[in-house]
């Protein structure tokens, strides 16, 4: 671990009331291990099968809440997708006994925040207040999921619709390489696969579904033995729990939820793409099919991410952009879904270089690593990092209660970000080169995105299929 990291990493544990020992710095990475790094926490359910998660923290007067559903847009089908992110929207819209605005004024208002987020596998909605405005934040939440189809109608429905239409526009259809994530999961995934359409949902999809089946989808997706009620901070437990079981326990259960049936995906030989788009300069995309949160490999591959780009050292960064030059930027990702994930790396090039010849040259790197594997520095280099990324998450009260949730949600233990961390300090070297031998095969997605009329720009442009 470098002297930097070090230093930041032991304020990050102090802050989360780690025990760091005294004396020569590499005490520290063993002050850093899952034993040591502890959020105290217990769980309950309800008889409705609401799943509570509660963690005390006095140090500052605050509290975070999510709520934590168990559903995203895996969880639709094709023809009607955006559902997920749609209620993201009308959950913000008032219920039955919420008016519009008030979820704001008792949490903005008072010093506050809310938010909410949709991914393919889970929606959750979360606010940090004063200690104070904590049942306020209980009353809505259990509101939301109880009520929330006593105000929606048509006329509501519409609106909202018509915001994520918009929103769409402006972040996939009118942005420089917008569509990218789109094309890609279109070209990674089968079209009947749960993860081959965008969470954002399709314009046509948006425009088609009707009161009846959004009520439905809401129906199944947001009830009490779907989600998980996170609360984290300032709080007395006994007076919570009664606040919880007052406003939540009455709420039915709902219809068993069928989870869909993803399958791993492999590519059995590489796709070629290239897309023209309103942009200035061209952007090479690659997309390897790789593994999700229940598969260890993404540890390894999180720290092949790490190896090789984003700082000025790592090696596609180092050799692309510094070293040759040819580069404007680069960027890699693990991306890791519930069930499935994908590596992927991006590519701008600067004046005069072509993206056919930045393919051909990460894909000597690729090659070089994989035969001889990351050195010890890249590892020790890495894994400070993300152990820093992991631990710095935690320090406030919202990062701890969305990594306690998607502990529970996703692995059945909200102490699961225990299990997480240690496993991502112990990659090896061989962990390395293991999954970058195993994933970032010839059985992968290449996409140019190129300015409009340019598609001499793609890389390998002859063996490149356009896409509309």
């Amino acid at each position: 671990m470098t002297r930097r990291l070090a230093t930041l990493a032991i304020v990050a544990l102090v802050c989360l009331g780690v025990p760091v020992a005294s004396g020569p710095q590499p005490a520290l990475a063993r002050a850093g291990s899952a034993d040591a790094l502890k959020i105290p926490f217990e769980t309950s359910t309800l008889p409705n099968g609401l799943s509570v998660i509660l963690s005390v923290d006095h140090s500052t007067p605050t509290v975070a809440v999510a709520a934590w559903y168990h559903v995203g847009s895996k969880n639709e089908t094709p023809g009607r997708t955006g559902f997920a992110h749609l209620f993201e929207h009308v959950m913000f819209t008032g219920s039955g006994h919420v008016p519009y605005g008030l979820h704001d004024k008792l949490t903005e208002g008072v010093g506050g925040n809310n938010n909410g987020t949709t991914s393919n596998d889970r929606t959750v909605y979360f606010e940090t207040v004063p200690s104070n405005y904590l049942e306020s934040s209980l009353w809505i939440e259990a509101d939301r999921m109880g009520f929330l189809l006593e105000t929606l109608d048509i006329a509501k429905l519409n609106a909202q619709r018509d915001i994520v239409k918009n929103e769409r526009r402006q972040r996939m259809d009118n942005q420089p390489y917008g569509r990218a994530s789109e094309i890609l999961a279109q070209a990674v995934y089968p079209p009947t696969h749960p993860y081959s359409w965008s969470v954002i949902g399709s314009m046509t999809d948006l425009s088609a579904a009707s009161e009846e089946d959004v009520k439905s989808f809401f129906r199944l997706y947001y009830a009490p033995n779907n989600a998980f009620l996170g609360i984290v901070g300032d709080f007395d437990p006994v007076q919570v729990k009664a606040w919880v079981a007052k406003y939540f326990t009455d709420l039915p259960r709902g219809k068993p939820v069928s989870r869909p049936a993803v399958a791993p995906v492999t590519l059995d030989a590489e796709k070629r793409l290239v897309y023209e788009d309103r942009v200035q300069v061209p952007r090479l995309y690659v997309a390897w099919p790789t593994v999700g949160e229940k598969n260890d490999d993404r540890f390894a591959l999180q720290v092949l991410d790490a190896i090789t780009a984003g700082p000025r050292t790592a090696r596609l960064t180092k050799a692309l952009v510094y070293d040759q030059q040819a580069a404007a930027s680069v960027g890699t990702s693990q991306q890791s879904n519930e069930d499935v994930g994908e590596f992927l790396m991006t590519i701008t090039p600067r004046p005069g270089h072509s993206l056919t010849e930045l393919e051909q040259a990460a894909d000597a790197i690729w090659e070089r690593l994989k035969t001889e594997g990351p050195t010890a520095e890249e590892i020790q280099r890495a894994s400070a990092g993300l152990e820093l990324s992991f631990v710095s998450g935690l320090q406030s009260n919202l990062g701890k209660v969305l990594r306690l949730a998607d502990g529970a949600g996703f692995h059945g233990n909200a102490g699961d970000y225990q299990t997480e961390y240690a496993k991502s300090l112990a990659v090896t070297a061989a962990d390395v080169k293991r999954v970058a031998n195993r994933y970032l095969t010839r059985g992968r997605v290449v996409l140019s995105i190129v300015p409009t009329g340019k598609t001499d720009q793609a890389s390998k442009p002859t063996e490149s299929k356009p896409i509309r």
